[in-house]
């Protein structure tokens, strides 16, 4: 059982934690002056430390370096004694497993960093042989130019050591790289360190700059961890080292790792800079959402049109526009870089109407290949009667025109010169002529069972919200949804596009054949959150805020996912569930 670390918030596997020492410790973070060594079994035999609650003991150990054969550390292993104080255990990505420590050391850090295909696999295989709430600690390899990827990856301790030893050569840190000390002509830093000016700095002086330069940049990291906008910040940031670009390029590819450790809703605004984004599990698993679990409920033609800078997109002047043309006699779908399709009813669902990306009015081939294949899976598995492209050349037509020619399939393009000229608005309204519109009850009917499936799954809209069974109240945003006889089920939350299930609406879906995400707790009633320990079981698909049902032999309760599944069931600290409604049965 883990009593002294506590994970506070995630941002993919980065996470703002606590140790609870008796001067708490906020992570990710520097660890020299909490960390003590209790020693090397290599050099001499150790008797267990006394410990205490002033500091993090690292348990008496062996450590090995990167490339020991496995069947040597087998040999050399160490039983780790059970401590009442806060500790730590040296393992390796081969020795890692649960041995009661609140924290682990990776032994071969120093092997492994700056390779990042070793690097991902290590953090990774350490992290999943280990309680979810227990830090990582790598000693010996941070700098201010590869903190904040050591952090992205799942690391939450680090030390100075190798930024005081660089300091000493006169190499001066910076979180762009590094530099010679004799090189420079002035100090770029305003640092206590650095006040003295250059002639009279030493390399004393380059030791105690570098270890501010990273304490800065670790700050820095918290911060953005918490705004939930650290990816952002590191696809620029790790450019300065090749292995850190690569590290998180690599660690992109562990898309189940990651995706498990990322929160299904924010506010944060994400930011697409590079063609990187488009890898980001954010973008995947939206595109992979609208391309496996939507389904188109309109008996009408199909219209594709550009997406806009203002978010969300019916707020702009040029959807307006289009929305004028459109009348409703078509189903609304806009083409992106980097979100794909999104469908008018997923326009608030995070992430549609939080991206910001750069636009040049030139779209890489990387951009038209990722949104055409979102487009063709879309297309694959909804059937329209006709197919309007209005949309302008630039990417967008390439994108249509490779779809089109894909699937065999007739697009009518309907874009004079630009999509918001009297001409081309004039043609779309032409190329829907004879078309009827649709109800507003068809819209906001079709919009409440959109978000049920993009949230539970397949088919989980119409399971849940049959038909005859309830009606919507309120105005688009914040519909409501109740039963025939006025009962409220659920509320639509318009900051990140998903439902909020009230406990009518929680056992209606838990009696539905809809995939149900629940929460099995022990016999007590939740009053405000769920923590951990009171967690029995929970459904594996969890993840960072998901609408999750609460159950247990005195409670039924509703609420949102404050852990993954996985973790709810393998902590012993932290919240699992803030409960929105619970009664007790």
């Amino acid at each position: 059982m883990t009593d002294y670390f506590e994970v506070h918030a995630r941002d993919g596997a980065a996470r703002i934690g606590e140790l609870r020492l008796s001067s708490p410790l906020t992570t990710p973070a520097l660890g020299d002056d909490v960390v003590e060594d209790a020693g090397s079994l290599w050099s001499e035999a150790r008797t267990t430390p006394e410990g205490d609650e002033e500091a993090l003991t690292v348990l008496p150990h062996r450590a090995f370096p990167a490339g020991t054969r496995e069947e040597v550390q087998e040999s050399f292993a160490v039983d780790y004694p059970d401590v009442d104080f806060p500790s730590a255990a040296v393992v390796t990505a081969e020795t890692a497993a649960d041995y009661g420590a609140d924290a682990y050391v990776l032994a071969d850090a120093v092997g492994v960093v700056g390779h990042a295909s070793a690097f991902v696999d290590a953090v990774r295989a350490v992290r999943d042989a280990t309680p979810a709430d227990t830090a990582l600690y790598l000693a010996g390899v941070a700098t201010p130019a590869n903190v904040a990827t050591l952090a992205y990856c799942g690391v939450d301790l680090v030390d100075g050591k190798l930024a005081r030893i660089k300091g000493r050569q006169g190499r001066y840190l910076a979180s762009d790289g590094e530099y010679f000390l004799e090189d420079l002509d002035e100090l770029p830093c305003a640092c206590p360190a650095c006040q003295s000016g250059r002639e009279t700095f030493t390399r004393g002086d380059c030791a105690t700059h570098n270890v501010n330069a990273l304490a800065a940049e670790l700050s820095r990291v918290r911060r953005r961890i918490r705004d939930g906008r650290l990816r952002d910040y590191v696809e620029g940031q790790a450019r300065h080292e090749a292995w850190c670009t690569a590290a998180f390029r690599t660690l992109d590819q562990q898309y189940g790792f990651v995706e498990e450790r990322t929160p299904v809703i924010r506010d944060a605004e994400l930011l697409s800079a590079t063609e990187d984004t488009l890898r980001r599990v954010e973008i995947q698993r939206f595109a992979d959402r609208v391309t496996s679990r939507y389904r188109n409920r309109f008996d009408r033609p199909l219209v594709l049109v550009p997406c806009s800078a203002r978010k969300p997109y019916s707020e702009s002047q040029s959807h307006a526009q289009f929305h004028d043309a459109i009348n409703f006699r078509a189903h609304l779908v806009s083409m992106t870089s980097p979100i794909g399709v999104v469908p008018q009813e997923l326009e608030l669902t995070y992430p549609a109407q939080h991206y910001d990306s750069v636009v040049t009015g030139r779209w890489s081939e990387d951009e038209v290949s990722f949104v055409a294949t979102v487009l063709e899976r879309y297309l694959e598995r909804n059937d329209y009667p006709k197919i309007v492209a209005h949309v302008p050349d630039e990417g967008y037509r390439a994108v249509c025109e490779r779809v089109e020619a894909s699937l065999g399939l007739d697009f009518e393009y309907t874009v004079v010169d630009h999509p918001t000229t009297d001409d081309s608005l004039a043609n779309l309204r032409d190329a829907l002529d004879g078309e009827m519109s649709y109800r507003k009850r068809t819209r906001e009917h079709s919009t409440v069972r959109a978000i049920a499936d993009y949230m539970f799954g397949d088919g989980a809209g119409d399971e849940v919200f049959e038909s005859g069974t309830f009606q919507t109240t309120a105005r688009y945003p914040k519909l409501q949804v109740r039963d025939t006889e006025g009962e409220q089920w659920a509320t639509m939350v318009p900051q990140y596009g998903m439902l909020a299930f009230t406990l009518a609406g929680a056992r209606r879906w838990v009696e539905s054949d809809a995939p149900t995400k629940s929460v099995e707790i022990d016999g007590f009633v939740p009053h405000g959150s769920v923590l951990a320990p009171g967690v029995v079981d929970a459904s594996a698909d969890i993840r960072v805020g998901d609408e999750v049902v609460v159950t247990g032999p005195k409670a039924f309760g509703v609420g949102r996912a404050e852990m993954s599944g996985p973790e709810m069931c393998g902590s012993s600290r932290g919240i699992a569930v803030e409960v929105r409604h619970v009664e007790e049965t």
